[in-house]
């Protein structure tokens, strides 16, 4: 088993345990493309309490990956993430919120 399939398989687990729909195909695009992030402690979870964390959230993969307009609607939906994956969740894996998002936004054709 690779080391991808290592995380993209922790990651189904979180998803699963979340109660969220599980698109598994989209996890592993999603998980691919945050790239060697995964493979760091430190940055393959996001610091949600941490404004400038939620900043570079917002403007590196929303509006630049995805390719939304800033307003408002960005900060529901990241608010509406953290919310569903739950706050006290200490480990808020980059890759399971950027799923989250993509598919809040209906984005998932940035993947394909």
């Amino acid at each position: 088993m690779s080391k991808l399939d290592e995380k993209v398989g922790k990651y189904i687990q979180v998803v699963k345990d979340k109660g969220i729909d599980l698109d598994t195909d989209l996890l592993r695009k999603v998980t691919r493309g945050c790239g060697p992030s995964i493979y760091n402690a430190d940055s393959e979870t996001i610091a949600a309490s941490q404004a400038g964390e939620m900043a570079t959230l917002k403007n590196n993969f929303l509006i630049k990956k995805l390719g939304l307009s800033d307003g408002a609607k960005l900060d529901e939906a990241i608010d509406s993430v953290m919310e569903t994956y739950g706050r006290s969740d200490t480990n808020k894996y980059r890759a399971v919120i950027y799923y989250m998002l993509t598919k809040h936004f209906g984005k998932e054709s940035v993947y394909k």
